[in-house]
């Protein structure tokens, strides 16, 4: 934070301060929120909602610290309403967005998915993303290594990977340098932490090599 305590902008994207933690970090890691109209806590995880940002790290102790302590309510100033199951409901929604850029990514030819596709796309290095599906066998998984200096994405469920393929379970997937790529990791991040934590979330990736 800048004197005076104004946000700035970084290299690595715009800095706002979480609410819960009181630490600055690009919006890339955050959830914000807004007020809605009747005074509920509305997430707006797009940044495209009118209205003044409330921002939490993406986090489920965060999120859960704000909820319980009424954090909204003092970052607002006013008294709000948090709506029932509100980090469940963001995990939700984070996967939906997670699921959709990697369905669009498919679409325009930059994701593929099966055990042989995507060993063939790491071998030629076409691949910047290795995703895997958490509940899958850890053998099998264990066969295919993060492309270097890549990323690996290992906290979607094998259900959800095959609704981004029009499939109904997928192991084995991966992301080519497309457009999309980096909008998948980074929602994917936010997605992790809320899911199984920023402090232990590495344990997703069962041993995986991660970028």
């Amino acid at each position: 934070m800048s004197r005076g305590g104004h946000d700035k902008d970084r290299e690595d994207g715009p800095e706002r301060k979480c609410i819960a933690t009181g630490e600055a970090q690009p919006k890339s890691g955050l959830i914000r929120f807004v007020v809605g109209p009747e005074g509920q806590i509305v997430p707006d995880l797009a940044g495209k909602l009118p209205g003044r940002g409330l921002y939490v790290a993406s986090d489920i102790a965060a999120l859960e610290k704000a909820v319980k302590k009424s954090l909204f309510s003092r970052a607002a100033k006013q008294p709000v309403t948090v709506p029932d199951a509100l980090v469940q409901t963001i995990e939700q929604m984070l996967a939906r967005r997670v699921i959709d850029l990697i369905s669009l990514a498919r679409k325009s030819g930059d994701a593929v998915s099966g055990y042989e596709k995507v060993k063939d796309w790491l071998y030629k290095d076409e691949a910047t993303v290795l995703i895997q599906a958490e509940d899958g066998s850890s053998r099998g998984k264990s066969k295919l290594s993060t492309p270097y200096g890549g990323t690996y994405i290992g906290w979607l469920t094998a259900d959800e990977l095959g609704m981004a393929f029009g499939r109904q379970t997928v192991i084995h997937a991966a992301l080519g340098a497309g457009g999309l790529a980096r909008r998948v990791v980074e929602d994917a991040q936010r997605l992790k932490g809320v899911r199984v934590g920023t402090s232990d979330a590495d344990r997703a990736g069962r041993g995986q090599r991660k970028g």
